[in-house]
């Protein structure tokens, strides 16, 4: 197949042209200009220089193209003005999809987020990871990225409706391994880690993901996804607590795992202060609050839809632990031995 991936540098976008051009399809990989290039080096793709809210050249450069992947997104929580990661989040995700609609693509498979979807519910007592179907509130989005994300799944839905589009949506987990080298918020837990920079931990959780099982999965859902579905990316086994997550790095690197647990006040005080700073110096906070509001919630998923559907692989989580601490290590990105 021919394919047109946007994102094609970041973490989940390099991982899938890897794969793409593995399985013997053709790879036109859209890349910003000055875009970290690691995770492609060495690959036989065809690169396309430009940006999502540049129309004509999206509509130009998609023309012929079987599947297109849509992984671009600007994935942050905190910004000093959020309103370039609504543009590229919401009006690019509109410009992606209608020229891929407009050049005649056969698949197009947008990648959203766990974000969108309800956050579980509790029943007597236990914790039921959420489905696909659950929905979510306006109070439970507790951060611009999630806003962003559910309006563009809202424009994925409404040309899928109005036009017939045959867009599917993916909601990857938390999604770990290697390549992540910006990293992202979930890659940057691991790293602080490495780094002896978790002196303590939240009741909180998320469902894990190896970056392998999800670009796999955007691979199956255009060879088997229905249009206008939605599948989470995620592991059947990998709800796990943060204090979980900690013991598991400290077996796979021999670090101490912190033993000391914060109350959500108290780190949502720390975060506030954090960003107040960072307003001023425009550098990022160490913890966004909107991270830390989120993690009031154990953010538990149920893949199973993507398994039933899809053939979702289920690499186990600590395998996904494991390989990112060793691309983190390989790649510079730990300062303490």
């Amino acid at each position: 197949m021919k394919c047109f991936v946007t994102g094609a540098s970041g973490f989940i976008g390099s991982n899938l042209v890897q794969e793409l051009l593995a399985r013997g399809h053709h790879v036109k990989a859209l890349l910003r200009p000055g875009a970290d290039e690691r995770g492609l080096q060495g690959l036989k793709y065809e690169r396309v220089t430009g940006d999502i809210l540049d129309r004509k050249l999206l509509v130009r450069e998609m023309d012929g193209t079987d599947w297109c992947f849509h992984t671009a997104a600007s994935y942050h929580l905190w910004l000093r003005n959020y309103a370039p990661m609504y543009e590229t989040n919401v009006e690019g995700t509109r410009n992606v999809l209608e020229a891929a609609g407009k050049v005649g693509c056969r698949k197009i498979v947008y990648t959203s987020t766990v974000g969108c979807i309800g956050l579980p519910q509790p029943n007597d007592g236990k914790i039921i990871p959420a489905t696909e179907t659950e929905k979510i509130t306006p109070d439970q989005m507790g951060s611009d990225y999630q806003r962003s994300k559910f309006r563009a799944e809202g424009v994925a839905m409404n040309l899928f409706h109005k036009t017939g589009l045959p867009v599917i949506i993916v909601n990857p987990a938390a999604v770990i391994g290697p390549g992540d080298a910006k990293p992202t918020p979930t890659g940057q837990l691991i790293l602080d880690f490495l780094n002896r920079r978790v002196p303590a931990y939240l009741d909180t959780g998320w469902n894990w993901v190896h970056v392998h099982d999800v670009v796999a999965g955007h691979i199956l859902a255009a060879e088997k996804g229905r249009f206008g579905e939605r599948y989470i990316l995620g592991h059947r086994d990998g709800n796990w607590t943060l204090q979980h997550t900690l013991a598991v790095l400290a077996k796979i690197t021999g670090l101490p795992a912190p033993k000391t647990k914060m109350p959500h006040w108290l780190a949502e005080r720390f975060a506030e202060f954090g960003e107040g700073v960072a307003f001023f110096t425009g550098q990022p906070p160490r913890v966004a609050l909107a991270g830390v509001r989120l993690a009031r919630h154990k953010m538990w998923y149920n893949p199973g839809k993507a398994i039933r559907e899809l053939g979702l692989p289920q690499t186990p989580p600590e395998q996904a632990f494991a390989d990112a601490v060793a691309w983190y290590r390989a790649n510079g990105f730990v300062k303490l031995k």
